[in-house]
């Protein structure tokens, strides 16, 4: 294909565009990938799918297989072989078990030439967005309660595949994408770009393009976890930070010894906590725990005493201290809104077996997929 070279509106230089905002930007680290560029003999460029601060990501055609992929392309010094490493086991794992499917792998790994330090370069098939940008692309903001449960229960499944099969925990936040059956709109992507190309600055003759995004298909694929870059051996306990804000456990935010109960833990919060601190600086841990203790009531006391930050937030009886009032109104209970009756009793014991203080309290993904309310099993 022969992408346009004209018609493209041009960013003024003083609007900062995606990755620029990036120190690294400023030192050369990111590769100027160009639309229409091939790489590797045989990815086409066909237009950017978004950024991050250690790679931007883009749709390709292969010219040998003819089919769309996806190419993550890392920054000039962002090698993590321990991540090569994990989607190598993952591709490697047991494809009999009904969560293998669900975890997005890696086709392949290549590197792109360059002067300076070459570039590592993930092939994989190309997915939807994120189980929370179908939220908010949703005019109701809401999941139907068929949708939401087909989805948690293919998150489930892969969560077991990696605690089970590859003792992996993955930090799930918003890894959770769909896999693009309606395909498309993987076609009406590379037209648009055609017809209307991206938006587009220069910097010393180097592209940085605006990313695009898919139009919504006519239906949507099987749920995904991605991005296993934060991923690490379950079977080892840590107790270093981990999870994005809002994501934490309670594990995390007291500092004791985390594993594979964070991945559950942060399937039952998604969403759900804010943290913002009432001194107007954004989130805070104490701003998010007493959104915990306002949902789930005090922690137990014997967790505190495990956790190396517990005493900045909590007296030695348990009582909360930190100048930052619980919310009130805020239950599990008070929460939910939309179910009614026996269904809503039954989901929210579904949520308790989720969203417990202590980790070892939390029903594991196996546990949670043979639920009586994600199985519809309602007296």
């Amino acid at each position: 294909m022969r992408f346009p070279n004209t018609g493209f509106k041009t960013i003024h230089a003083s609007e900062v565009l995606e990755e620029e905002q990036f120190p690294d930007f400023n030192t050369g680290q990111y590769y100027p990938v160009n639309i229409g560029e091939i790489f590797d003999s045989k990815y086409q460029v066909v237009g950017k799918l978004g950024f991050g601060v250690t790679s931007t990501v883009w749709l390709a055609r292969d010219l040998k297989q003819h089919q769309h992929v996806s190419l993550k392309v890392y920054k000039r010094q962002e090698t993590n072989w321990e991540e090569f490493d994990i989607y190598k086991r993952l591709n490697q794992g047991n494809s009999s078990h009904p969560g293998y499917g669900h975890v997005r792998k890696a086709l392949g790994i290549f590197t792109i030439p360059r002067a300076g330090g070459d570039h590592y370069c993930l092939v994989q098939k190309p997915t939807w967005e994120s189980f929370r940008d179908l939220l908010h692309r949703n005019p109701t903001h809401r999941f139907t309660e068929e949708l939401l449960k087909a989805g948690l229960m293919q998150v489930f499944l892969a969560l077991d595949y990696l605690h089970t099969e590859c003792q992996l925990t993955s930090k799930a936040d918003d890894n959770i994408l769909q896999e693009i059956k309606d395909t498309s709109i993987l076609d009406a992507f590379a037209k648009a770009e055609m017809d209307n190309p991206s938006p587009r600055k220069f910097i010393n003759d180097a592209p940085v393009y605006a990313s695009r995004r898919f139009e919504l298909p006519s239906k949507f694929g099987d749920a995904v976890l991605s991005d296993f870059g934060s991923a690490v051996r379950g079977d080892e306990k840590r107790n270093h930070d981990a999870q994005p804000n809002v994501y934490r456990s309670p594990e995390v935010m007291l500092k004791t010894e985390w594993s594979y109960p964070i991945d559950i833990w942060n399937v039952g919060v998604m969403h759900m906590f804010y943290g913002n601190d009432p001194d107007g600086k954004g989130y805070s841990t104490r701003a998010h725990l007493a959104e915990v203790i306002g949902m789930l009531g005090p922690p137990p006391t014997d967790l505190l005493r495990r956790g190396i930050r517990s005493h900045e937030f909590f007296t030695e009886d348990g009582t909360w201290k930190a100048e930052v009032d619980v919310p009130q109104d805020t239950s599990l209970e008070q929460s939910e809104e939309f179910l009614e009756g026996k269904n809503k009793e039954m989901f929210l014991v579904f949520m308790r077996g989720m969203l417990q203080w202590r980790p070892e309290d939390r029903k594991t993904a196996k546990e949670l997929l043979e639920d009586p309310w994600l199985n519809d099993q309602i007296d």
